[in-house]
């Protein structure tokens, strides 16, 4: 179950907010622009599917990373070593 934090994450990414807890009340919204309870609430059901894609992405940007070096004859390791 995701944690509100995560959920603000989610729906306001560019921060702007504060949070101390789980709940609506419990937000201050200090420099973003407010969200409705019923966003925040929703927000719970979405966070698992978000963050599972979110994850995929950055697996496929690894593959991906991982087969260009691979094309080039390189390894990460290799790049470790030449310091990039």
């Amino acid at each position: 179950m995701a944690k509100g934090y995560e959920v603000l994450e989610m729906l306001i990414p560019t921060g702007g907010w504060r949070i101390v807890g789980d709940d609506y009340k419990d937000i201050d919204f200090v420099e973003a622009q407010p969200i409705t309870k019923a966003d925040f609430d929703a927000g719970f059901a979405l966070w698992d599917a978000w963050k599972a894609k979110i994850d995929l992405d950055a697996e496929t940007a690894k593959t991906v990373a991982a087969a260009k070096l691979a094309a080039l004859g390189l390894t990460a390791d290799d790049l470790k070593a030449l310091g990039l």
